[in-house]
Protein backbone atom coordinates (compact mmCIF):
# COMPACT_ATOMS: atom_id res chain seq x y z
CA UNK A 1 0.00 0.00 0.00
CA UNK A 2 1.03 3.32 -1.20
CA UNK A 3 2.03 5.45 2.28
CA UNK A 4 1.81 9.32 2.78
CA UNK A 5 5.15 10.18 2.05
CA UNK A 6 5.56 8.26 -1.16
CA UNK A 7 2.24 9.65 -2.24
CA UNK A 8 3.67 13.23 -1.30
CA UNK A 9 7.12 12.50 -3.59
CA UNK A 10 4.54 11.08 -6.49
CA UNK A 11 2.28 14.38 -6.72
CA UNK A 12 5.78 16.29 -6.69
CA UNK A 13 7.46 14.30 -9.24
CA UNK A 14 4.21 14.35 -11.47
CA UNK A 15 3.58 17.74 -11.29
CA UNK A 16 7.34 18.67 -12.07
CA UNK A 17 7.49 16.13 -15.18
CA UNK A 18 4.22 17.65 -16.12
CA UNK A 19 5.33 21.31 -15.89
CA UNK A 20 9.00 20.01 -17.23
CA UNK A 21 7.67 18.04 -20.01
CA UNK A 22 4.95 20.59 -20.94
CA UNK A 23 8.04 23.21 -21.42
CA UNK A 24 9.93 20.94 -23.42
CA UNK A 25 6.65 19.84 -25.80
CA UNK A 26 5.51 22.99 -26.43
CA UNK A 27 9.02 24.01 -27.31
CA UNK A 28 10.61 21.15 -29.10
CA UNK A 29 7.47 19.85 -30.85
CA UNK A 30 4.30 22.29 -31.01
CA UNK A 31 5.79 25.56 -31.59
CA UNK A 32 7.79 24.75 -34.54
CA UNK A 33 4.89 23.30 -36.26
CA UNK A 34 2.77 26.00 -35.50
CA UNK A 35 5.31 28.55 -37.01
CA UNK A 36 5.80 26.48 -39.91
CA UNK A 37 1.76 25.53 -40.61
CA UNK A 38 -0.01 28.41 -40.34
CA UNK A 39 -0.49 32.20 -41.06
CA UNK A 40 2.17 34.78 -39.04
CA UNK A 41 -1.08 35.95 -37.67
CA UNK A 42 -2.81 32.72 -36.91
CA UNK A 43 0.27 31.28 -35.62
CA UNK A 44 0.47 34.17 -32.91
CA UNK A 45 -2.36 33.99 -31.68
CA UNK A 46 -2.96 30.02 -31.17
CA UNK A 47 0.90 30.18 -29.53
CA UNK A 48 -0.55 33.19 -27.21
CA UNK A 49 -3.59 30.83 -26.24
CA UNK A 50 -1.46 28.01 -25.90
CA UNK A 51 1.15 30.22 -23.09
CA UNK A 52 -1.95 31.66 -21.26
CA UNK A 53 -3.18 28.64 -21.03
CA UNK A 54 0.00 27.09 -19.72
CA UNK A 55 0.77 29.94 -17.32
CA UNK A 56 -2.83 29.36 -15.69
CA UNK A 57 -1.85 25.90 -15.22
CA UNK A 58 1.13 27.00 -13.34
CA UNK A 59 -0.07 29.35 -11.28
CA UNK A 60 -2.93 27.34 -10.59
CA UNK A 61 -1.91 23.37 -10.48
CA UNK A 62 2.06 23.57 -10.54
CA UNK A 63 3.14 26.35 -8.16
CA UNK A 64 0.62 25.02 -5.56
CA UNK A 65 1.72 21.46 -5.80
CA UNK A 66 5.32 22.00 -5.68
CA UNK A 67 5.41 24.66 -3.04
CA UNK A 68 2.71 22.67 -0.82
CA UNK A 69 4.64 19.06 -1.72
CA UNK A 70 8.39 20.15 -1.29
CA UNK A 71 7.36 22.69 1.63
CA UNK A 72 5.99 18.76 3.73
CA UNK A 73 9.52 16.56 1.78
CA UNK A 74 11.65 19.21 3.31
CA UNK A 75 10.22 19.12 6.65
CA UNK A 76 10.14 15.70 6.46
CA UNK A 77 13.77 15.64 6.01
CA UNK A 78 14.28 17.88 8.42
CA UNK A 79 15.35 21.08 6.65
CA UNK A 80 15.60 24.47 8.40
CA UNK A 81 16.53 27.57 6.88
CA UNK A 82 20.09 26.98 8.93
CA UNK A 83 20.79 23.29 7.40
CA UNK A 84 20.63 24.75 3.79
CA UNK A 85 23.83 25.74 4.47
CA UNK A 86 24.90 22.54 5.07
CA UNK A 87 26.76 20.38 2.33
CA UNK A 88 24.78 17.59 0.75
CA UNK A 89 20.75 17.54 0.90
CA UNK A 90 21.10 21.26 2.40
CA UNK A 91 23.19 22.98 -0.38
CA UNK A 92 21.73 21.30 -2.86
CA UNK A 93 18.17 21.54 -1.99
CA UNK A 94 19.21 25.36 -1.89
CA UNK A 95 20.70 25.23 -4.99
CA UNK A 96 17.06 23.55 -6.51
CA UNK A 97 14.87 26.44 -4.96
CA UNK A 98 17.20 29.13 -5.70
CA UNK A 99 16.83 27.57 -9.73
CA UNK A 100 13.45 27.52 -9.02
CA UNK A 101 12.72 31.12 -8.26
CA UNK A 102 14.83 32.24 -10.95
CA UNK A 103 12.50 30.44 -13.16
CA UNK A 104 9.85 31.58 -12.45
CA UNK A 105 10.80 35.06 -12.59
CA UNK A 106 11.79 34.32 -16.08
CA UNK A 107 8.79 32.70 -16.82
CA UNK A 108 7.03 35.84 -15.24
CA UNK A 109 9.31 37.76 -17.35
CA UNK A 110 8.60 36.14 -20.25
CA UNK A 111 4.88 36.23 -20.43
CA UNK A 112 5.07 40.17 -20.25
CA UNK A 113 7.96 40.76 -23.00
CA UNK A 114 5.72 38.67 -25.72
CA UNK A 115 2.43 40.53 -24.36
CA UNK A 116 4.40 44.10 -24.96
CA UNK A 117 5.88 42.87 -28.51
CA UNK A 118 9.46 42.25 -27.17
CA UNK A 119 10.16 38.87 -29.40
CA UNK A 120 13.74 38.40 -28.76
CA UNK A 121 13.44 38.96 -25.10
CA UNK A 122 10.56 36.44 -24.77
CA UNK A 123 12.30 33.93 -26.82
CA UNK A 124 15.26 34.39 -24.59
CA UNK A 125 14.06 34.43 -21.33
CA UNK A 126 11.74 30.94 -22.80
CA UNK A 127 15.03 29.32 -23.39
CA UNK A 128 16.81 30.37 -19.86
CA UNK A 129 13.12 29.16 -18.16
CA UNK A 130 13.83 25.96 -20.14
CA UNK A 131 17.18 25.59 -19.10
CA UNK A 132 16.32 26.18 -15.87
CA UNK A 133 14.03 23.88 -15.66
CA UNK A 134 15.96 20.98 -16.74
CA UNK A 135 18.54 21.70 -14.16
CA UNK A 136 15.80 21.79 -11.43
CA UNK A 137 15.17 18.64 -12.50
CA UNK A 138 18.87 17.60 -12.41
CA UNK A 139 19.41 19.04 -9.10
CA UNK A 140 16.54 16.72 -7.86
CA UNK A 141 18.37 13.84 -8.78
CA UNK A 142 21.44 14.49 -7.04
CA UNK A 143 18.89 15.04 -3.67
CA UNK A 144 20.65 12.39 -1.37
CA UNK A 145 17.38 9.96 -0.52
CA UNK A 146 17.54 9.89 3.44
Amino acid sequence: MLGLWPFVRFLHVVSAMVWVGGQLTLTALLLPLIRQRLKVADAAGLMRSVGQRFGVYTLSVFLPVQVGTGALLAWREGVTFTSLTHPGYGRTLLAKLTVFALVLLASGLHGWAHGTGRKEVARALAVGSLIGSVVIVLLATALPIT
